[in-house]
C-alpha cells in the first residue's frame, strides 16, 4: 500500500512541476526511479498520464482528470495515518467503560480525573449499569471494558479480581441496630427489608448468604437503584443490606450502617474484558492505570 501511495505522490508532484527532474528533486528520489513509478501507475490505471518529449512532460486529458481523485485518495490516506498515530500516542480516541453504579460513584471519578489529566484528548464515556447489563456491553463490544462482579461465566469474557466489596446494613438513626457493632444475618432477619431487584448482583449475594444460613427475610419494598433503597430506609420502611460503597453512590449522611457478620456477603469486584479482542491504546492505558491504583481502591470498599 505504501508503495502505491508513493506512485500517486510522484504523479501529483510531476503534474505540478511539469518536469520529472524537478519532481524527483522535490521528492528526494532519482529521476529514473520517479519515471518508473509513474509508468507503473499508468499500467495500473490503464491510461497514459503524461505526454513526454525531451524538454517537458505535459498531462494528457486522462492525466488531468486523474488529479482530483488521486489527490483526494492521498489526502484521505495521510489523514488516516495521522489519526492512527494520534490514537497510538493517546492524543485522540474514545474510551467507554461499563461500571456498576456504586463503582461509578465511588472510586471511578478519581481514577478518571487522573487519567484525563494525563490524556486530555481521550473522550471518556461511562455506562453505569447493573452487572448483567455490564457484561453484555463488553461482550457486544459496546464498552471497551467493564468494572464489576463476575456474575456469569461468559466464555467470551475474562475476569481479573481487584478487590472485595463488603456488605453493610443501613438503617435510620435511633434504630435498635445502633447497639450492634457487627450484627449477624440471624439478627437482621428479624427486621423488614428493602431489597434491590431480582438479577442484581447485590440481591444475588444476599440470596446466597440467606440460603447458606437457612434464613428468610420479610421484603417490604423492592427497588432498582441503591439511591432508591436508601430513600426507603430513610423513610423508615425497613433496613437494607447494601455495599458499603453505597455511601458514595447515595446521600447517607443521616443514616447509620454496620458491617454484617457473614463471610458469604462479600463480593469480588474486578476488571472484565473480551478474550479475543485486543484493547485499544486508550483502554490499555486505562487498564494499566487501574492495576497500578489497585492497592488504593480497596479502602473505599472494605
Amino acid at each position: 500500500m505504501k508503495q502505491g501511495f508513493r506512485h500517486i505522490r510522484a504523479f501529483l508532484q510531476a503534474a505540478q512541476s511539469g518536469s520529472f527532474t524537478q519532481a524527483a528533486t522535490v521528492l528526494h528520489v532519482s529521476q529514473p526511479a520517479l519515471t518508473v513509478q509513474i509508468r507503473q501507475l499508468e499500467e495500473e490505471l490503464g491510461v497514459r498520464l503524461f505526454d513526454r518529449d525531451r524538454r517537458r512532460v505535459t498531462l494528457t486529458p486522462a492525466g488531468r482528470n486523474m488529479i482530483a481523485p488521486l489527490q483526494r485518495i492521498l489526502d484521505e490516506f495521510q489523514g488516516a495515518v495521522e489519526q492512527a498515530h494520534d490514537l497510538a500516542g493517546l492524543q485522540r480516541g474514545r474510551l467507554t467503560i461499563a461500571a456498576l453504579p456504586s463503582i461509578a460513584a465511588a472510586w471511578l471519578p478519581g481514577l478518571i480525573r487522573t487519567f484525563h489529566a494525563q490524556h486530555p484528548g481521550i473522550e471518556i464515556r461511562i455506562a453505569d449499569v447493573p452487572a448483567t447489563r455490564l457484561q453484555a456491553l463488553v461482550r457486544d463490544e459496546e464498552a471497551d471494558l467493564g468494572l464489576g462482579p463476575w456474575v456469569s461465566r461468559d466464555r467470551a469474557l475474562q475476569f481479573q479480581a481487584l478487590l472485595e466489596d463488603q456488605m453493610h446494613v443501613f438503617f435510620p438513626a435511633g434504630h435498635p441496630l445502633e447497639a450492634s457493632r457487627r450484627p449477624t444475618l440471624g439478627k437482621l432477619a428479624g427486621y423488614p427489608h428493602v431489597l434491590t431487584g431480582q438479577g442484581t448482583s447485590v440481591r444475588e449475594v444476599l440470596h446466597r448468604a440467606l440460603e447458606v444460613a437457612g434464613l428468610d427475610v420479610e421484603v417490604v419494598c423492592e427497588v432498582a437503584y441503591l439511591s432508591t433503597a436508601i430513600g426507603m430506609v430513610r423513610a423508615g420502611l425497613g433496613v437494607a443490606i447494601l455495599p458499603v460503597s453505597t455511601v458514595s453512590a447515595a446521600p447517607c449522611a443521616d443514616l447509620e450502617h454496620r458491617p454484617v457478620a457473614s463471610t458469604h456477603l462479600n463480593r469480588q469486584l474486578g476488571l472484565i474484558t473480551a478474550k479475543r479482542k485486543a484493547p485499544s491504546p486508550a483502554a490499555a492505558a486505562f487498564i494499566t492505570a487501574l492495576i497500578a491504583a489497585k492497592g488504593a481502591l480497596g479502602g473505599e470498599f472494605a
